[in-house]
């Protein structure tokens, strides 16, 4: 604790420096970033809480924005790189997912299910595992995002199943933005590339459009060695080029008067070379991943202050996993037999709102939606041919949700919202929001709010179910109380301090029965936590960030911490101007020890990453290099019961070289 107080002190002193603005302040830099400083003064605005636009003081939620140029000078490679930078939010990765813990939930192997994860509002988590991508399989350039809206707590008064922790919306940048052509390439450490072509352009004052396409490659390490396969039958434990990563994706967007029309798509192909459920060990094994979807958006703002917003979606999810197995023929002679898993969903949905203000002190939405889904699974062995099983199946579910926003006085709102889900596999479920949000001064905001959520199960856990006859599965709920203090110190500083307790009821778990396993409500958890950040920006460009989490996190049944549940995060951030044009950032980030799922502990690591970036060095070239785990720091990730293995490795020190030019 006594190296955690000095730490902070040391960035706080960073973040607190005096006459920071005449660091690097030479005129043309303060030119450049004169306009850039301009939306600072004024209050950030999120869409994402409340599902319309609102000051993120007046926001019923603990909400951070991660902005495009953030992404660009810290050298964001992907989701889980901005969402690593932010407080209470953690990942790790076995090689074949990245996965998010948030605010000390993180179950190995969970599929990120209990975070919603949206593009433009757009549900991206598939319907057949729940899983938000947030690696390589995230079907989105990081290029193309304008900016990131997280919002932390329960979101299904708004926006139903998988709003459990947090709701991500990532806003995507419009044609203008681009403004003509783009082409970025960028090389990097494992033999990893990665292209884009985008086009975006403002074609008349009511219509604009924006098309990008993005190919990306990654040989991956070519030796791993993993302990629990040391023998001579399987290779001594090294699992020989067998990590390649291959991503093609698609975005388009073109927006005419009130209405847009979107579309994204991604193919993912991913080895796995650690092996996982039984698999035979360093033979070729993969997983494909394929997602995607097209909507169309109206939304219209009427004279008499009635918003009107509707939109209709057509989204498709498949996966195709390769699994092989040491077998043998007749006659003795080994051989691999290949199980083929294979998942197919393909949903149509809408949803539909109003928002008014009402009696002046009101600002009330009601909205409705609905979704069905076609659900197609089914598993082989390849040689012999042998079915293991095959079904169809049909799911619908709908919901109507209401919220009001009071402003008791200039000083006092209370938001309070309320969403009903029905579904045809359990039947319906009810979950309030309700905040009150005080700011005595212009400068400081009280949040007090509490809010419960749920995770509908999902069809991978259904459907297992029903092939190994468990028993029928109920949403997972949960109950959230949290308490914010925010506050604005002077023109350059700002923070915010907060308590959270949550209560998990009927959390669905992976239980053997037999030589099988099933899925069951099997464990509630409790959780209280604490988090605190300070952020930093000056006139001149320097921008500095630090935070902390606390998180404790208990299993009531078994009367244990979690694994892959850290009770400390540490992060901070600080990017700078070196000269006109250039910036140097440099960040880092400590997290603490992780049970592993046999009980032993994964050990707490740090480790920093720093990147330079040039804008326009020459015209419409722009130029970034960046180095990750810059001090080659070994350490490890906790993974699922589907490995032998309890930890895995995780890569060291990785360059990267990125040039965009703009014509």
């Amino acid at each position: 604790m006594k190296k955690t107080s000095i730490f902070l002190k040391i960035l706080l002193v960073i973040l607190l420096m005096t006459d920071a603005e005449q660091c690097f302040s030479a005129d043309d830099i303060r030119t450049k970033l004169q306009e850039e400083f301009e939306w600072l003064k004024a209050e950030t605005l999120v869409w994402s809480a409340s599902k319309h636009e609102q000051k993120t003081s007046e926001a019923p939620s603990l909400t951070n924005v991660i902005r495009a140029d953030e992404i660009k000078k810290f050298g964001y490679r992907t989701m889980a790189d901005i969402l690593s930078s932010v407080s209470g939010f953690y990942t790790t990765y076995d090689r074949s997912y990245h996965y998010l813990g948030v605010r000390g939930f993180g179950l190995p192997g969970d599929f990120n299910s209990r975070i919603l994860l949206l593009i433009d509002g757009q549900r991206i988590n598939d319907n057949v595992y729940g899983q938000a991508p947030v690696g390589t399989d995230f079907p989105l350039d990081t290029d193309l995002i304008d900016r990131v809206e997280i919002t932390r707590g329960p979101g299904s008064c708004l926006y139903g199943t998988n709003a459990f922790f947090a709701v991500i919306n990532v806003i995507t940048k419009k044609g203008r933005d681009i403004n003509g052509s783009q082409i970025s390439g960028e090389a990097g450490s494992l033999n990893t590339y990665n292209g884009r072509y985008s086009f975006g352009k403002k074609l008349s004052a009511d219509t604009e459009m924006l098309l990008s396409g993005t190919v990306y490659s990654s040989r991956g390490q070519t030796s791993l060695y993993y302990k629990e396969f040391d023998d001579p039958a399987t290779n001594n434990g090294i699992a020989e080029n067998l990590d390649d990563d291959l991503s093609k994706s698609l975005f388009g967007k073109m927006s005419f008067q009130d209405f847009t029309l979107s579309g994204i798509y991604i193919f993912r192909d991913k080895d796995r070379p650690a092996s996982s459920w039984g698999t035979a060990f360093n033979k070729s094994f993969n997983a494909i991943d394929e997602r995607g979807y097209a909507q169309l958006r109206y939304e219209h703002s009427f004279d008499n202050h009635i918003v009107f917003s509707s939109n209709m979606y057509y989204s498709r999810y498949v996966f195709r996993g390769n699994y092989p197995a040491d077998a043998l023929r007749e006659d003795q002679t080994p051989y691999l037999n290949y199980n083929k898993e294979n998942d197919y969903v393909d949903t149509i949905g809408g949803e539909i709102s109003i928002s008014r203000k009402l009696f002046q002190k009101h600002y009330v939405s009601i909205g409705a939606e609905y979704q069905y889904s076609d659900y197609d699974s089914y598993n082989y062995d390849a040689d012999p041919y042998q079915l293991w099983y095959s079904e169809r199946l049909y799911f619908s579910n709908w919901a109507c949700y209401i919220q009001d926003e009071f402003r008791v006085s200039d000083s006092l709102i209370l938001s309070a919202g309320l969403r009903y889900d029905r579904y045809e596999s359990f039947g319906g479920t009810s979950n309030p929001r309700v905040s009150l949000i005080y700011s005595p001064f212009d400068t400081t905001t009280f949040k007090f709010i509490y809010g419960t959520a749920f995770r509908s199960p999902s069809y991978y856990e259904s459907g297992i179910n029903t092939q190994n006859n468990g028993g029928e599965l109920h949403p997972e709920k949960i109950s959230t109380y949290e308490m914010i203090a925010e506050q604005r110190f002077g023109k350059h500083l700002q923070g915010f301090v907060s308590g959270f307790m949550y209560k998990i009821d009927g959390l669905i778990t992976e239980t053997e029965q037999g030589d099988i396993f099933i899925f069951a409500n099997t464990d509630d958890i409790e959780a209280k936590g604490l988090e605190a950040e300070l952020q930093a920006r000056w006139e001149n460009g320097i921008k500095a960030s630090m935070n902390y989490t606390f998180q404790d996190v208990m299993n009531n049944r078994t009367d244990e911490s979690l694994s892959d549940s850290p009770r400390h995060l540490i992060k901070g951030s600080l990017a700078f101007p070196l000269m006109e044009k250039v910036f140097g950032s440099v960040q880092g980030q400590y997290i603490g020890t992780r049970k592993t799922k046999s009980g032993e502990e994964a050990s707490g690591f740090f480790t920093m990453n720093a990147a330079l970036s040039g804008a326009n060095i020459v015209k419409g070239l722009d130029i970034s290099a960046s180095v990750y785990n810059l001090f080659d720091k070994l350490y490890e990730d906790p993974v699922s019961t589907a490995y032998k293995q309890d930890v895995i490795e995780q890569n060291g020190r990785a360059f990267r070289l990125k040039l965009t030019y703009s014509f």
